[in-house]
């Protein structure tokens, strides 16, 4: 297990290729709030759930001054394939390696259908303009996700 990240920390930077391959870094958002999230597989129920919630809140993010980046393990066609079935217009980014869930706390054991099986752990981060967490959570329910952390960044 690696260790959460708490409020205060400094996120860690990010380099990782988006839907058409192009790389892009937590570096490049500097000077704005980004919401990083990291979800486990792409067309899964819970991470559509998720990623949609993110793509009905995107303008309201956006005008509280939030860009969204969302993290999988998935390769790029297979992110390409889940923006363009959920009209995601939102920044996919693969993490194949899971290299940046770990450097996030975001990668450890969990049980699917039975099974303890390791992975990356559904978790959100906003991101202030100086590149400091103001916001951590791990072990993210999906549903109703995005309106519950719009009341804690509000807040």
């Amino acid at each position: 297990m690696t260790r959460h990240l708490t409020a205060g920390d400094t996120a860690p930077d990010f380099t990782l290729s988006d839907t058409e391959g192009r790389s892009v870094s937590l570096a490049d958002y500097s000077g704005k709030n980004v919401i990083v999230y990291l979800y486990p597989k792409a067309a899964t129920p819970g991470c559509t759930t998720e990623a949609c919630d993110f793509r009905d809140n995107l303008a309201s993010l956006q005008s509280a001054g939030y860009q969204v980046l969302g993290i999988s393990p998935d390769d790029q066609d297979a992110i390409r394939d889940f923006a363009a079935a959920e009209s995601l217009s939102f920044p996919l980014l693969s993490d194949p390696e899971n290299t940046t869930a770990k450097a996030y706390g975001a990668f450890g054991e969990k049980t699917l259908q039975g099974r303890t099986v390791e992975g990356t752990l559904r978790s959100t981060f906003a991101v202030d303009a100086d590149g400091k967490l103001t916001y951590a959570e791990y072990d993210v329910d999906a549903e109703g996700h995005v309106g519950r952390l719009r009341e804690q960044l509000a807040g």
